[in-house]
């Protein structure tokens, strides 16, 4: 790939193609929906919950975290699809290990909202 030097209308442009990618995985990634969904929910019961300023950092960051991990794994999906249509023990286990990651993040996130943030608020409540 040739190097031309920087320009602005560049880092546009490559604003546009991230945005796409954003785009295309909140519109055509199933599991994409599940995530945005869940963070519309922690979104949701952080206002009703009025968590801190704090907390509301550790859920953007874990929100951010899941869903480009899931960007992330889409597109090492799509190109060992790509690279290898036909079955793969190595592309099987590229994916599962990506899919992997991604649980990893979504346990963590749900253990940091969850357990951490909402638990203690929800207890308080009763």
């Amino acid at each position: 790939m040739k190097n031309d030097g920087f320009t602005f209308r560049k880092r546009l442009r490559s604003f546009r193609y991230a945005f796409n990618g954003i785009r295309l995985l909140v519109t055509k990634e199933h599991n994409a929906w599940i995530h945005c969904f869940a963070a519309v929910c922690v979104v949701a019961a952080g206002f009703l919950l009025d968590i801190s300023q704090t907390e509301w950092i550790a859920v953007v960051v874990v929100i951010g975290a899941v869903l480009a991990l899931e960007a992330v794994n889409s597109a090492l999906e799509a190109i060992a699809n790509f690279v290898s249509p036909e079955y793969s023990e190595a592309i099987k286990r590229t994916k599962d290990l990506a899919a992997g990651a991604i649980l990893l993040m979504a346990i963590a996130a749900a253990v940091v909202g969850g357990g951490i943030i909402f638990f203690p608020k929800l207890a308080a409540l009763f």
